[in-house]
């Protein structure tokens, strides 16, 4: 399938399974996958809608899918060693879209051997389209970003988190606020200049491949707190996502330390 129809799929599953329910959730449509761990009937049938049409197209691709890893065990050891891989977060931020709130998106994410290659973002009430090509660049509603000029001085650098990090102030930077909690919102976030960078707590690869390709696309870097690279097939706490190299650099020290690592 090439881009524009991958992100057609996205658009087209939105419309059918996801935007029709927000706002309007009976209560037996929301689970629990764990405390505080939201699944709705939109996430399952949407990612169900997505597999089904790349198993048509790729029927040798791995398929990591956020829900299937529930029922599916070993598909998160099994995507480690695939050759060719997607990944779909089919309502990321969930709990936004069972609360009310627009900031939710479709993510899916395309990797050779734990490269990634491509990378699509849709906000369904938003109406927005963040879209990746690894060597290509990201555009939105198809047409094609530009790296922002950033600070440089540490009190004018933005940073936000997605795990509460209510009064954590690393080093001379300004204390860390709250992100959108969704990373289909998070890194779009990053790379259109609303912060300058992300911290993750969590590092599941359908949350972070789409939006790490678009960070590096445009000049960022998404890494470990140590100054290593992120690995999509590793599993480790705390993800930094930077809109340049040399943010990245600035600020991941103070962080980690003030996160006490």
């Amino acid at each position: 399938m090439d881009t524009d129809a991958i992100l057609d799929l996205l658009k087209e599953t939105a419309a059918e399974f996801i935007t029709p329910r927000f706002r309007a959730l009976a209560e037996h449509e929301v689970m629990e996958k764990a405390p505080g761990d939201l699944v709705t009937v939109a996430d399952r049938e949407s990612e169900i809608a997505i597999t089904a049409r790349l198993r048509e197209h790729y029927p040798d691709a791995l398929i990591l899918g956020e829900e299937a890893t529930q029922t599916q065990a070993g598909l998160l050891t099994a995507f480690a060693g695939a050759e060719h891989a997607f990944t779909i977060d089919p309502v990321d931020g969930t709990k936004n879209f069972v609360n009310g709130s627009p900031d939710h998106a479709v993510m899916v994410s395309e990797l050779r051997d734990g490269r990634a290659l491509r990378g699509w973002i849709w906000q369904p009430e938003h109406q927005v389209a963040f879209v990746a090509e690894a060597g290509a660049g990201v555009s939105r509603n198809g047409e094609q970003l530009s790296a922002l000029p950033r600070a440089s001085e540490p009190a004018e650098i933005r940073g936000a988190s997605s795990t509460d990090l209510h009064g954590l102030a690393p080093g001379p930077f300004a204390e860390v606020t709250d992100s959108w909690w969704c990373a289909g919102v998070d890194y779009p976030q990053v790379i259109t200049g609303g912060v300058d960078y992300m911290l993750f707590r969590k590092d599941w690869p359908w949350d972070h491949v789409p939006g790490a390709l678009m960070v590096a696309e445009l000049g960022g870097r998404t890494g470990r707190l140590d100054g290593s690279e992120y690995d999509s097939r590793q599993r480790q706490e705390w993800l930094l996502t930077a809109a340049t190299e040399e943010l990245f650099e600035q600020v991941r020290g103070p962080v980690a330390a003030a996160l006490g690592l």
